[in-house]
């Protein structure tokens, strides 16, 4: 099982090394990928050293599987090559989501739509993946028909250089800017670029990703995206109107009866899901389960998952792993 990891230096290709490692993904040849610059440096994985490919010479090796995290722009001119020799592209940029003949894969909510067809796959949003986890379940019992979703969402979501501005703006000290504004002791309303309806590129992902993931057009989406100066996760506010009526208990139970989920509602106590707890965990965390006493049918809850493990490189493995155990590639 020859297996390209293209992006292999940044933060999520870091983490999908990591994950493929830890899972003991069955991996008998490692094709690490990175730019130009970075070809013929060397990295380690599973207590071997590996040299940097090139994405010619990646391709020339033809893996059976290629785990994406290079950007928008990089996957759409380098995923349809690996594509034709034979390989199954998982892509963690935006590029492929939204488009009709790419599937977008949560593998506990729709891995079943998957083929051996299925050549260039798309790995959703991070806040959409942790969010639909927690959904699923809610809408094959109760039927949702609106989601509203605020999100608080972490600095390693934008990369090394969030990482490093927050980390700088907490020593004094100045540097390159991710952001347009100072993140430490701030809140940014703004993650992405702003489109013409006055959301944000994020925002209209989470409405747009949760309808396809979901097979449902029907279920109504509003999102408000926000950055804060955390690195442990991202966390999300939800508020679920559904259908049919419900019981809280037999919302927990549910809950904590599904697949990657792990409900921590203990109020009594102060036990909820923050950041600081999921991080480098790969299960989504729900707490503050309770009905809203404002409408009928209707639920809140507090969505918490580390946004580089299952938000994107653990997801992205998760597919693989299905492909393989399904024979798919």
């Amino acid at each position: 099982m020859k297996i390209a990891v293209v992006g292999v230096t940044g933060l999520v290709g870091t983490k999908m090394l990591e994950i493929l490692q830890e899972r003991n993904f069955p991996v008998t040849q490692l094709i690490p990928v990175a730019s130009e610059k970075s070809v013929g440096k060397k990295i380690q994985f599973a207590g071997k050293e590996y040299s940097i490919y090139s994405m010619q010479d990646a391709i020339a090796t033809k893996p059976q599987i290629a785990l994406f995290s290079a950007g928008g722009s990089i996957s759409l001119e380098w995923a349809p090559k690996f594509a034709q020799v034979g390989c199954t592209v998982i892509d963690n940029s935006s590029a492929w989501r939204m488009n009709e003949g790419n599937k977008l894969i949560v593998p506990e909510v729709n891995a079943a739509v998957l083929s051996a067809t299925d050549k260039i796959i798309a790995n959703p949003n991070c806040s959409t993946i942790q969010m639909v986890v927690a959904l699923k379940p809610l809408h094959d019992k109760y039927k949702i028909k609106r989601v509203v979703v605020s999100t608080y969402q972490s600095v390693t979501g934008s990369g090394v250089m969030a990482v490093t501005q927050l980390q700088n703006e907490r020593k004094g000290i100045d540097g390159p800017m991710a952001y347009a504004y100072k993140i430490d002791m701030n809140a940014i309303p703004q993650i992405d670029v702003f489109t013409d309806n006055g959301y944000t590129k994020e925002e209209m992902k989470m409405v747009n990703e949760t309808r396809k993931i979901m097979g449902d057009n029907s279920i109504k989406v509003t999102a408000t995206t926000v950055r804060i100066p955390v690195m442990g996760g991202h966390s999300e506010s939800v508020n679920i109107e559904m259908q049919n009526d419900f019981d809280v208990q037999e919302v927990k139970q549910l809950l904590a009866a599904s697949p990657g989920i792990c409900v921590v509602d203990d109020i009594a106590n102060l036990q909820y899901p923050m950041p600081k707890d999921a991080h480098e965990k790969d299960d989504v965390f729900v707490g503050r389960i309770r009905r809203d006493e404002s409408q009928a049918n209707t639920l809140n809850c507090w969505i918490v998952s580390d946004n580089l493990r299952k938000g994107a490189a653990t997801n992205a493995v998760q597919i693989a792993e299905y492909l393989v155990a399904n024979h798919l590639v």
